[in-house]
């Protein structure tokens, strides 16, 4: 996928989001595998995580990310989700090729949408591109009494995010290969579900399959424009509401 969010209107000085970053105890992690040193760029991801999301506190009501979405973020090695030859670029607050003409989306992006979805230890998640797992990897950091579903209709990236996110111990995680627009009715209702291609309407298969009191974010509008993160929540009695939440731009959801 390759979304990225359109320019900011404001700016926020460093030390308050370094003091902010302190706070919540996401630059303290040390990230040193691989045979590498990863603590300073991982930091640094980070920081610019929390300071776009200080820029735009509109999207989430407040100045900063829930703690379990910072601490996800902070666990979460995003080099082990991106080709060897980029992995000097991993902790860059951008997207980056993983091949077949996808992308692993922006940090910024993977958290806020993260975090817009409140979701719960022990609920259970639907996904909509896998990519190379990233995103699923940080929502199993956010469930881990439950258990995350997840679709890539590419059946390349598909098996390799299967067999990375198994290597790394993530056995709350379910790749499916398929068309991502239909979602699992069997595996349904879905507490959270969370779709990363933009499609000119919400698809009415993930509206039925999300479960009463849950939420659904995904970027609407058409193909080489603008499109809109959308936030879809559904009432107890099944009634659902939609909110605009950010101007941004995504790749189209692809059907089989």
């Amino acid at each position: 996928m390759r979304p990225f969010i359109l320019p900011f209107k404001q700016t926020i000085p460093g030390h308050q989001v370094l003091a902010g970053l302190i706070m919540l105890g996401v630059i303290l992690f040390p990230f040193d595998s691989c045979g590498g040193d990863y603590s300073g760029p991982h930091q640094r991801m980070m920081l610019a995580i929390h300071r776009d999301v200080a820029r735009n506190s509109q999207v989430l009501g407040r100045d900063n990310l829930s703690d379990e979405v910072a601490r996800a973020m902070a666990r979460v090695e995003r080099h082990l989700f991106v080709p060897l030859e980029l992995r000097s670029n991993a902790y860059a607050n951008s997207p980056l090729p993983i091949g077949h003409g996808q992308t692993i989306s922006q940090p910024t992006i993977v958290a806020m949408m993260t975090d817009l979805l409140a979701l719960s230890p022990a609920d259970t998640v639907l996904e909509i591109g896998t990519g190379s797992g990233y995103q699923a990897a940080v929502l199993a950091e956010i469930v881990p009494g439950g258990i995350v579903h997840t679709i890539e209709i590419v059946p390349e990236l598909a098996r390799s995010a299967r067999n990375r996110l198994a290597t790394l111990g993530y056995d709350n995680i379910e790749v499916h290969e398929g068309d991502g627009y239909l979602g699992l009715p069997d595996q349904a209702p879905f507490t959270g579900i969370m779709v990363t291609a933009a499609a000119s309407e919400i698809p009415e298969p993930l509206i039925q399959q999300l479960a009463p009191g849950g939420r659904l974010v995904m970027p609407v509008g058409p193909h080489g424009e603008t499109q809109y993160l959308t936030l879809l929540s559904k009432n107890n009695e099944g009634q659902v509401t939609e909110k605009v939440v950010l101007a941004v731009r995504f790749v189209p959801l692809v059907r089989r």
